[in-house]
């Protein structure tokens, strides 16, 4: 299965600025692998270039900012990631809000890659995944991180990318979530 399918530009670059070429065999790892990285390459683009005004921006009284909707998706990626690294779920959202949105940013980018990076490896299998949280004995499958943790980033990220669009500041049309590239084609 190999390396990860997220192309990286130089060392210093952020994964997901393009996706790679999907795995060349379907598994329920590899599936899972190219959903997460169809998300990072969202999140990507959904997050470059944000303004302290568009991270500040919010369509109504009750609803999150634009900075606020980020954490959450960070949250998000620590909690994809951990069950598939075997780890518990613990809320750090006190550790986590410290953070400069560059590294919130970053973070959240690596995390999702790691995630991938790992399904992709061939040594973890999905029906083994338990979800498990700090201070509780239940344990759930895989199943929930698909319609829970995935899901949710998906959604949030979407609405990251319609809140800078009512700010003023448009997700980059170049990027293709189709074909995960950025650019022409």
């Amino acid at each position: 299965m190999g390396i990860s399918q997220v192309v990286c530009q130089n060392m210093d670059t952020l994964p997901y600025y393009e996706m790679g070429e999907y795995p060349k065999e379907f598994t329920p790892e590899t599936t899972v692998a190219r959903l997460i990285d169809g998300l990072g390459f969202r999140y990507h683009w959904a997050t470059e270039s944000l303004r302290p005004q568009d991270l500040s921006f919010k369509p109504t009284q009750e609803s999150r900012t634009s900075e606020e909707t980020i954490d959450h998706i960070l949250e998000l990626s620590e909690f994809i990631l951990k069950p598939i690294k075997g780890e518990i779920m613990a809320f750090n959202d006190k550790e986590l809000k410290k953070l400069s949105f560059d590294e919130k940013r970053k973070r959240t980018l690596n995390n999702l890659k790691e995630a991938s990076d790992l399904l992709l490896s061939g040594k973890v299998k999905l029906d083994k995944i338990k979800i498990r949280m700090k201070g509780s004995k239940n344990e759930f499958p895989f199943w929930h991180e698909l319609n829970g943790q995935i899901a949710d980033a998906l959604w949030h990220t979407g609405q990251v990318v319609s809140f800078r669009r009512s700010s003023g500041n448009p997700f980059d049309g170049k990027a293709d979530v189709f074909m995960g590239k950025y650019g022409k084609h």
